[in-house]
């Protein structure tokens, strides 16, 4: 029970890396809150954490509306008590160049993958700090770290979550809020699905991979669980890549 006595909020909580995230949580002993828009995920997964005898708050929320942040933080707070763990999974993928992307697919990345990300920390660190610390888990990317053809918003918005991870961990590290990021490589979710439709350009994305396969939610939750525990006291402002050896080349 590597996390008795945390409460988490996970936003992307109802599937994927968001899902795994929230269930190795629980498993560890701590009480989570999902995140996100879909109520009939998030109530399946409330329902399966409850089975196994896990707290879980499903909260309906869009994390690019202020409003809708508070209330998610505030109702997380009142349920469990205090708030030491966020993870911010939350995130969208619209493939495109500079020149192919619209206005409303920039602004649409960037509001939900860095606004988002920004919101749910402002409105979470005074609960962290009550709480006498905690952890801000950042979701973000390889590309926070290497370009890719056809993902320039993506990649952008990534860059910004690595470097908003780095200035906030130092502005809280002396409140013992620690801010970290995990950047995932290609994790089979429902995000990269459209994009290995086409068997011969999952093989090609495949062969990008050393360790010969892409990654699972499960490779992403275990970072997270170790992050969020006091395991990882003396880790603050790190980039941890998570991709089977892509970022190796």
């Amino acid at each position: 029970m590597r996390l008795a006595n945390k409460t988490a909020i996970v936003t992307g909580g109802g599937s994927g890396i968001g899902r795994a995230i929230a269930l190795a949580f629980a498993r560890e002993g701590a009480s989570v809150a999902v995140c996100g828009r879909d109520r009939k995920k998030l109530d399946h997964l409330a329902a399966e954490i409850g089975a196994g005898n896990g707290k879980c708050l499903p909260v309906v929320a869009d994390v690019s509306i202020a409003k809708q942040v508070e209330l998610a933080v505030r109702m997380t707070a009142e349920r469990f008590g205090r708030l030491t763990t966020l993870v911010n999974n939350a995130g969208v993928l619209i493939a495109g160049t500079a020149e192919s992307l619209s206005d409303d697919e920039w602004e649409h990345t960037f509001s939900v993958n860095v606004r988002g990300a920004w919101l749910m920390a402002r409105t979470a660190l005074p609960h962290l700090r009550a709480a006498g610390g905690g952890s801000i888990i950042n979701i973000g990317s390889v590309l926070s770290l290497v370009g890719a053809r056809n993902r320039v918003a993506y990649a952008a918005s990534k860059g910004a979550v690595l470097a908003m991870t780095r200035a906030m961990a130092l502005d809280h590290a002396g409140e013992k809020i620690r801010v970290n990021c995990i950047c995932p490589g290609m994790v089979e979710t429902e995000m990269i699905a459209p994009f290995n439709a086409d068997e011969s350009a999952r093989r090609q994305r495949l062969a990008m991979h050393p360790v010969g396969r892409f990654g699972q939610p499960e490779d992403i939750a275990g970072l997270a669980v170790f992050l969020a525990s006091d395991e990882s006291a003396w880790t603050t402002g790190a980039a941890f890549p998570v991709d089977g050896g892509y970022t190796a080349q």
